[in-house]
């Protein structure tokens, strides 16, 4: 993948045109991640409401371009090189929050602690691990983020999204997701627009009791800084910062990267630092922990942009 410039492809060009004034160029990508590094997009639109976003599907229909959808990229670590395709975030429109008895309704860009906290406050069991999860709605139901004991495929029942190859808006059953461990089945060119979720009534001082717990365990066990959680998958019965301590890798560095000696499945990332120091970083991890335990750890990070430097998990 080639640096993006200020020079756009002819098909990135009539791209350009077609969103129009909404679309810039060569727009920063870290500052839309957790980890705070990385570079800039070639082209970079945000769709405020679904009727934006399928018109970037429209403007999409027939042309070659790559795409990233963002959300609050806490799960994402864009190159140095940044992305030489468009990036689809979405706007306020898709921040909203209807509970309705034990039914909540949460568009994907809400943020996923002030979705604990107020289905916490309404009296509602169940998304309280999201509080220390500072990612979105949209990207917990891509992934199936969770933690805790839980997660986001635990209670929701059904998610709207906008696929822009096809120009539709849709409704489907969580089951269609085929979730799994940080995993579902969601395509690149689908964009979740918003999740329906099913709790439990509980006492509302009871569930912001656990709520405090869960900040107060994470604040005391987690860094804090510009990292994106935990970087790798836990393998079955096993622990990956577990594997990565026990390898002695806590406190390694690589350039502006270095293994959080707090919590050793957290890379963190020196302010305006590399992210290809953090790529190298992961690799030296993983090379590692293989060669000493025969153990192969999977990256939970989505990495896009490294071209050379290893395609990584997308």
């Amino acid at each position: 993948m080639s640096t993006p410039s200020s020079e756009l492809t002819a098909v990135e060009q009539a791209l350009e045109q077609a969103l129009a004034p909404r679309a810039s160029r060569r727009h920063p990508l870290g500052a839309l991640t957790t980890y705070r590094v990385g570079g800039v997009a070639a082209l970079f639109v945000e769709a405020g409401d679904e009727d934006q976003l399928l018109a970037v599907g429209r403007a999409l229909a027939g042309r070659e371009v790559p795409l990233l959808v963002v959300g609050r990229g806490s799960n994402l670590l864009v190159a140095d090189r940044g992305f030489d395709g468009l990036v689809v975030s979405l706007g306020s429109g898709f921040d909203s929050l209807s509970i309705e008895g034990t039914e909540v309704r949460a568009g994907a860009a809400l943020s996923l602690p002030v979705l604990a906290r107020r289905t916490a406050a309404a009296g509602l069991h169940g998304l309280e691990w999201a509080v220390g999860v500072p990612g979105s709605v949209g990207g917990a139901i891509r992934m199936n983020a969770g933690g805790h004991g839980s997660d986001t495929a635990a209670t929701l029942v059904s998610y709207r999204w906008v696929d822009l190859a096809a120009g539709t808006a849709n409704v489907a059953p969580a089951e269609r997701l085929g979730s799994g461990y940080r995993n579902t089945t969601v395509a690149s060119t689908e964009v979740v627009t918003e999740g329906t979720f099913h709790l439990e009534a509980a006492d509302a001082q009871r569930a912001r009791a656990a709520i405090d717990d869960i900040v107060r365990w994470r604040r005391a066990n987690q860094p804090g800084g510009s990292n994106a959680g935990s970087v790798f998958t836990n393998p079955q019965g096993d622990s990956a910062g577990r594997l990565i301590e026990a390898c002695g890798l806590k406190g390694t560095r690589v350039g502006t990267a270095e293994v959080s000696t707090k919590h050793a499945n957290f890379i963190q990332a020196d302010p305006g630092g590399s992210a290809d120091d953090v790529k190298r970083l992961i690799d030296l991890v993983r090379a590692t922990v293989a060669a000493d335990t025969g153990v192969n750890l999977q990256t939970e990070v989505r990495m896009v942009g490294f071209g050379d430097l290893g395609a990584g998990r997308t």
